[in-house]
């Protein structure tokens, strides 16, 4: 089974321009990233796919590989499949761009899932870590999940559920962490399948995966990345650095 990790990096960003090009301890974010997705050891390869010559002559020029996406698109899942559609791959780990201090241990548990998908009714798995602050699970930017018994997904909201109708019957809450292992053929039918009226409503990529059928395997991890998506989130992370 050959698995590698995609590390989609746009260059505009609404909240922070160019962020994956801002030093880093004398390294680009993105460098850093494809950097440390390497030295996880998990992967057969890396890849950085980007709209961004900037970017990917980043890569190149430091001995990396890097892929030049050829159309717009308007989702990660869309941006990956394009980069893999003609890649000899089993499973494919998305990576996102903005966290260079990646912990190799959830992405492990995501691996795994298709090592042990013997029968593969897995199409792709994802994260996902409890959340206890009620403010937590009222913010919309907080992506909720619910799962049936097998920890597959059953619905991802921006709303709150389920619904604490009746608040003492044990309901645990998680958000879900957007990092990805994929099926490469649910990347592809991703990429053929129309947006539909759920995806379009939330705007969350993963309801079109639900609303046509695929299969999404929930990890719960206790680790969340630390992202930069602000520029005091780049000062946290030269300090950490």
């Amino acid at each position: 089974m050959k698995i590698i990790a995609v590390i989609p990096a746009r260059y505009a960003s609404t909240r922070f321009p160019a962020k994956l090009m801002h030093d880093l301890g004398g390294k680009t974010v993105i460098l850093r990233t494809y950097e440390a997705a390497i030295n996880t050891n998990l992967f057969d390869d890396v890849f950085v796919v980007t709209d961004s010559t900037l970017i990917y002559e980043e890569i190149l020029s430091n001995g990396g590989k890097a892929i030049m996406s050829i159309k717009e698109h308007e989702s990660g899942s869309d941006r990956i499949a394009e980069a893999v559609q003609n890649l000899e791959v089993d499973i494919v780990v998305n990576v996102q761009g903005d966290e260079p201090f990646i912990n190799a241990e959830p992405l492990a548990q995501l691996i795994e899932v298709f090592k042990k998908d013997v029968d593969k009714k897995v199409d792709l798995a994802s994260l996902m870590s409890e959340i206890l602050s009620e403010s937590e699970i009222d913010n919309p930017n907080n992506v909720k999940v619910v799962v049936d018994q097998n920890l597959f997904a059953l619905y991802f909201s921006r709303s709150v559920i389920p619904y604490p109708r009746d608040k003492n019957v044990g309901v645990r809450y998680f958000q879900h962490i957007g990092i990805y292992a994929f099926r490469k053929q649910a990347l592809l039918d991703f990429y053929s399948l129309p947006m539909m009226s759920l995806e379009a409503s939330e705007k969350l990529e993963q309801l079109r995966y639900l609303e046509f059928g695929k299969q999404i395997k929930m990890v719960e991890t206790q680790h969340v990345g630390i992202g930069i998506d602000t520029p005091d989130d780049l000062e946290k992370a030269r300090k950490m650095l």
